[in-house]
């Protein structure tokens, strides 16, 4: 087989298809990570029943998770200066994979904490040097394109947890199951970061390039210049998102408690058939039902990108999508109202909200200080996904029910309408740069 021509061809480094052959392979770099973080909500029905496992305890497992993030937040972007991107990600991406090995094989609850801490220590700064990755290569060219490609791909990895996890393990013999195809979609996306490494020292070899820096490196100087609005987007993204995954977290065992939800759908033929027929038939799936807020996303964020580029009004539309939370989980925890309108409203929510709440940030602090913010951001928010996964298990195995969460998640939905408003007074005084196109 002849060499590859490093000065000239259409796979030069310096040419598209090199470039966008980068991206896929940097985009299926979470589509691992992704499928297991949520594989656990996907089966919880499954792994009550066959683990004897509370619900306190799934809630606690995403909890774990969420502990492993914040500290990663601080250790993840000194890493990536230190080590470089490439190093330092195929050390989240081992991470990763070893985390979910752990979850896969646990015969016991203290281990099953262990992996999803490990998962999570690799998880979160993976995201970040994914991002650098992105901007090493697209930075001044089709870079909105690039993240769009990256976000969409990892939330596939969502949207095929949710709407096959109870197939895998119905047909393979349980949740052991679902959680080994977990382990074999992380080593899937490590194979593609092995293969990123290659194409990347190629490219850096050839074109000179020089080190991503990681997009989110907390600086803790930095922090003192961050006025009350940054602070209200920030409160606003914690309740925000606690509404949010924290409900997904145990949203298929309240669809299959409270309403009889059926697991999969029913349709004959093999597993591919069934798993084409599960996506199908998504409102008819406990699993389906839940992941129509991240579908929902997937199809329309990049839309809705392009709206608050055109219209502005980001203040406004995060007053919208906070507002749309508290009848959402109303109408879920105190109605026999079957859930897929419910799950509309949360899903447009989810859509408005991070459109308008994450590129408000570069208008609310100053350009040295992004990295920063979007950093301690993340770190808060990982705070509240911490708390309140397992603060709902923990009322569902008290209450017998899931109408006090849902009651607590509307709460959230109404205290981010607080943090919304005042974004919008604060945002006044200041000229309203968030509201301007």
């Amino acid at each position: 087989m002849p060499a590859l021509d490093d000065s000239a061809g259409a796979f030069h480094p310096s040419g598209r298809p090199y470039r966008f052959t980068i991206l896929a392979f940097v985009a299926l770099l979470t589509f691992g990570s992704y499928f297991a973080y949520d594989i656990i909500g996907a089966v919880a029905p499954s792994l009550v029943e066959q683990l004897g496992a509370s619900r306190g305890t799934v809630g606690t497992l995403y909890t774990m998770y969420s502990v492993a993030a914040i500290l990663s937040v601080l250790v993840g972007g000194i890493l990536i200066d230190r080590l470089g991107t490439r190093l330092a990600s195929m050390i989240f991406s081992v991470l990763v994979l070893t985390g979910a090995l752990i979850v896969a094989y646990a015969d016991s609850i203290p281990l099953l904490f262990l992996g999803r801490f490990v998962f999570g220590a690799g998880s979160e700064p993976l995201i970040v040097a994914q991002m650098a990755m992105v901007s090493r290569w697209f930075k001044g060219k089709e870079l909105a394109f690039a993240f769009g490609v990256t976000l969409t791909v990892s939330r596939l990895g969502t949207l095929f947890s949710f709407n096959t996890g109870e197939l895998i393990a119905e047909r393979y013999g349980g949740v052991h199951a679902s959680l080994v195809a977990a382990v074999a979609f992380c080593l899937l996306s490590l194979m593609a970061n092995i293969v990123y490494v290659w194409m990347d020292r190629r490219g850096e070899r050839l074109l000179r390039l020089k080190e991503a820096g990681p997009g989110e490196k907390l600086v803790l100087r930095d922090i003192r210049s961050f006025g009350p609005a940054f602070w209200y987007v920030t409160l606003l993204c914690v309740t925000f998102y606690s509404a949010i995954f924290p409900f997904t977290a145990l949203s298929t065992d309240f669809f299959v408690d409270k309403w009889g939800v059926a697991r999969v759908a029913e349709s004959g033929g093999g597993f591919l058939r069934q798993v084409f027929g599960n996506f199908l038939h998504m409102t008819r799936t406990a699993g389906g039902l839940s992941s129509i807020v991240i579908f929902a996303s997937m199809v329309c964020a990049p839309f809705a990108g392009h709206l608050v580029d055109r219209i502005g009004r980001r203040a406004s539309l995060m007053i919208l999508g906070s507002l749309l939370l508290i009848p959402a989980h109303l109408v879920m925890g105190l109605t026999k109202f079957y859930p897929v309108a419910p799950m509309i409203l949360l899903g447009v929510a989810f859509v408005l909200i991070p459109a308008a709440m994450w590129p408000s940030i570069p208008l609310l602090v100053r350009k040295e200080t992004v990295g920063t913010a979007y950093g301690l951001m993340t770190m808060i928010q990982n705070i509240g996904l911490a708390l309140f996964p397992a603060l709902n298990g923990a009322l569902r195995d008290s209450t017998r029910s899931y109408t006090a969460s849902q009651i607590m998640f509307a709460c959230l939905g109404l205290f981010g309408l607080v943090f919304a408003l005042l974004l919008r007074r604060a945002d006044r005084s200041r000229g309203r740069v968030l509201e301007n196109p």
